[in-house]
């Protein structure tokens, strides 16, 4: 019997390859990793210790901000360790119930991640076009409704698809993961069984989070700026603007990166694997590293909050 037609019954253990490619390297890959993942483990935890201890900044925006930064620790955590371990201790094999569990942690807070950024701008929206009804808008029963709906359509989105996996799954070609951690497509392509509904549904996911949140930010951003330059004076217009800077960069990064991985991964044949993967990796990795240093470089009083206690 040829190789090609060996299948595995329910495996109990995968293995992770980590950078198909790369594997000569992929210990000095490792350090820019742990270094991103140690900064944004410390950055993240600064400005939630700073937006908890401050009650200046028990608003809407900075609450926003704050489930953004314990989503980017999650997020991190959830890859990084594992990543490491195959990187620098040579430890290539997972559970597969904990690569389901890891799979389920990183879409769900990615799915977490695009909601809390379409409520950032829709606060961001109120704040700038109808400002006169901010407070009474955005109060702090509809920041934890807005959190807790965000919340649960992750998790509802996503439990299918671990259980779709869980479940009509019981031979795979093989246990070897060409990836560096537990990633949707990486685990149905395992499958020696029909993967149809896997792709449909784990597409339908994707769009509906993605575009549907992308439309309305977009459009929220659409009409501040329209509302941004109707204003009369130049320095309101700046003021109004500057509010805005932080969250379009995180916007754009967490975005474009997003796109990049999910095309390449699905569409990209002739592109090489260890090029997605980096990608892939840098797109889970990037976003937790530089919302805390745009948010506080941009963010005044998050900047005046770090100063006072770096001098303390």
């Amino acid at each position: 019997m040829s190789n090609s037609n060996i299948t595995v019954f329910m495996p109990s253990v995968l293995t992770l390859i980590g950078i198909p490619g790369l594997e000569s390297v992929q210990c000095w890959i490792g350090i820019p990793f742990c270094a991103m993942y140690l900064f944004a483990l410390i950055g993240n935890s600064v400005l939630l210790l700073i937006i908890i201890s401050e009650r200046s900044l028990h608003q809407p925006m900075y609450i926003f901000l704050g489930m953004l930064g314990v989503t980017d620790i999650v997020l991190g955590t959830s890859i990084v360790p594992k990543m490491l371990g195959i990187f620098w201790l040579h430890i290539p094999e997972i559970y597969f119930d904990s690569c389901l569990l890891q799979m389920g942690f990183i879409h769900t807070f990615q799915c977490i991640e695009s909601g809390i950024l379409l409520a950032m701008a829709l606060d961001r929206y109120v704040a700038i076009c109808y400002p006169l009804r901010y407070t009474a808008i955005f109060t702090h029963q509809l920041v934890t409704q807005i959190g807790a709906v965000v919340t649960f359509r992750a998790a509802i989105l996503v439990a299918p698809s671990v259980v779709l996996i869980k479940c009509r799954f019981q031979f795979f070609h093989t246990t070897i993961i060409s990836h560096s951690y537990c990633e949707h497509m990486a685990i149905v392509k395992l499958a020696a069984e029909n993967v149809r509904v896997n792709k449909i549904y784990g597409l339908f996911v994707a769009f509906t989070v993605a575009g549907f949140d992308m439309i309305f930010i977009t459009l929220s951003y659409i009409q501040i700026f329209f509302t941004v330059f109707r204003l009369p004076q130049k320095e309101a217009r700046w003021k109004a603007f500057n509010t805005c800077i932080a969250h379009i960069c995180v916007f754009l990064q967490f975005y474009l990166l997003a796109f990049f991985s999910f095309f390449t991964h699905r569409f990209g044949a002739h592109i090489p694997p260890y090029i997605h993967i980096l990608f892939s990796s840098l797109y889970l990795l990037v976003p937790p590293f530089l919302n805390p240093l745009v948010y506080g470089a941009k963010t005044k009083q998050i900047r005046i909050h770090v100063v006072k206690m770096l001098c303390s």
